[in-house]
């Protein structure tokens, strides 16, 4: 999809401030099944891309770069939106102004950029998460709303405060970053309707919400998250932990029976796979490109 085309659908599919559920995707092909089966975006988070990229759990090694690569050619061959994970921006407020260029010129609908001290780790770890200061985030904020050449391009406000400073601190920074420009906050650790809620009373904005499939947040409802201004319901982990689960399995049973026999029903078929792909499609372009041309032989 042209860029021009991912920010006319991007602009569509929020202009109502409707809810909207996003899968979190890993590759081009988790990608393209999101999309075969309906979806109006996919999401990527930095976690997502450093296990698929390095194999590695997300403790801060990705870099802008590789993440920027991956996704970008993926996005190239799709025909919805992407929203990623942009990390703490890469840097200070000059990387933040770079990292907005790239990602809008890669043709990434959004980006969320949180305000994490660096080595940043997954927020959703059980230990503290620590954090820059509430002024630092607004100015890296603040640098990434200007950098953009589209407002169109959303830049979503990341704060992982709750778990070191409380529910409080992390709504005042939201708000904080709603006032320096931000399209939408996303306070990580804000897990139930209670405080989903008090977070929407304070900062007055549209929020985002990542949804791991387990309690308490797989249990928000639409009419829950529609309640208090939740515009994107990132379920961020759900094709990574059906790709474990599901490898895993076929793998130890390949590995313990020398063949496959008794999860062949776990398996696309060949044919299932390149339908994935797009092949099909492919094949019948080739076919059209590859027609004699008029006057020839």
């Amino acid at each position: 999809m042209s860029p021009d085309n991912v920010r006319a659908a991007w602009r569509e599919l929020t202009r109502t401030r409707q809810l909207v559920r996003v899968p979190g995707v890993y590759d081009g092909l988790s990608a393209r099944i999101a999309q075969q089966v309906g979806f109006s975006a996919v999401a990527f988070s930095g976690n997502a891309v450093s296990a698929s990229l390095l194999g590695m759990p997300d403790v801060g090694m990705l870099g802008m770069s590789e993440n920027l690569e991956h996704v970008g050619r993926i996005a190239r061959q799709l025909d919805i939106p992407v929203i990623c994970d942009a990390d703490t921006g890469y840097g200070g407020v000059l990387n933040v102004v770079r990292t907005v260029q790239e990602f809008e010129a890669a043709g990434i609908a959004a980006i969320h950029i949180e305000d994490q001290v660096t080595p940043k780790r997954c927020g959703l770890l059980p230990q503290g998460i620590p954090v820059v200061s509430q002024e630092e985030h607004a100015q890296k904020i603040r640098a990434a709303v200007q950098a953009r050449r589209s407002p169109d391009f959303w830049i979503i406000a990341r704060t992982d405060a709750k778990s070191m400073h409380g529910l409080e601190d992390a709504a005042r920074r939201g708000l904080a970053y709603v006032q320096a420009g931000a399209d939408a906050v996303l306070v990580m650790g804000a897990n139930t309707p209670e405080e989903l809620r008090y977070v929407a009373g304070v900062v007055r904005a549209p929020l985002v919400t990542v949804i791991q499939e387990s309690a308490p947040t797989n249990q928000l409802t639409d009419a829950v998250l529609q309640e208090v201004g939740c515009v994107l319901a990132l379920h961020a982990g759900t094709t990574r932990y059906a790709a474990v689960q599901a490898m895993h399995e076929v793998l130890s049973t390949l590995h313990r029976d020398q063949h496959t026999h008794a999860v062949n029903h776990r398996m696309a078929s060949f044919e299932q796979y390149n339908q994935a792909l797009g092949l099909p499609a492919w094949l019948a372009l080739e076919a059209e490109l590859l027609k004699p041309m008029d006057g020839t032989n």
